[in-house]
């Protein structure tokens, strides 16, 4: 299983001879640029392979990697899901969900990187690569959810607590009560009070 998560790079030219003399040659113009590590102008190359054969998607899927390559990850993830969805080859379609995934990853989107990997080993079951690193966002997924279920099985368990409950029932009736049993404590101590001036004040007459 792989530590890091990787683009898988596949630099195709020829996949169907109805595709067009120019948009292949555009392609293969881009492939040398991208070996080259020019990837500005590769993605040039590849545009004008999209834009004279629109449908075709080896041109898209190279496209989707020169644009991540110089770090432009919406743009490429786009792309790969328009190849996910234009290629007619269940082996193009794998790649561009199992790239797509990856973007995902990079990004945090774990969720919808597993849901990328599993349409990529939808269309080819034997794709290792995509296989490991759907387990891996699983198991990034599972290490976070935890924290997030004990949170709530906390609040749960703090609302059906019965030894909680009582207190919110009976904070209004008995609070009355308790004020009632206070201002009776009251008056009585002010009475004691009362009565022991009084009988201080009569003494003192006696002693005139």
């Amino acid at each position: 299983m792989k530590n890091t998560l990787m683009i898988l790079v596949l630099l195709f030219s020829q996949y169907s001879f109805s595709q067009g003399k120019e948009a292949e040659k555009a392609i293969r113009a881009g492939n040398e640029f991208y070996k080259q590590q020019q990837f500005a102008r590769a993605t040039e190359e590849y545009t004008k392979a999209v834009e004279t054969d629109p449908a075709n998607t080896i041109a898209r899927f190279n496209q989707a990697n020169a644009f991540y390559k110089q770090d432009k990850k919406v743009e490429a993830a786009s792309l790969f899901t328009e190849v996910s969805v234009r290629a007619t080859e269940k082996e193009l379609r794998s790649k561009a969900f199992y790239n797509k995934g990856v973007i995902l990853s990079r990004q945090m989107n774990l969720e919808e990187s597993i849901e990328a990997y599993k349409n990529a080993l939808r269309n080819n079951a034997d794709d290792k690569e995509a296989r490991e690193n759907l387990q891996k966002a699983l198991l990034e997924i599972k290490k976070k959810n935890p924290k997030k279920k004990k949170e709530n099985d906390r609040q749960k368990k703090e609302k059906e607590d019965p030894k909680k409950q009582p207190q919110s029932r009976m904070s209004p009736k008995e609070a009355e009560q308790r004020l009632k049993l206070l201002q009776q404590k009251e008056k009585e101590v002010q009475q004691r009070v009362q009565k022991e001036k009084t009988k201080s004040g009569g003494s003192q007459a006696k002693d005139w």
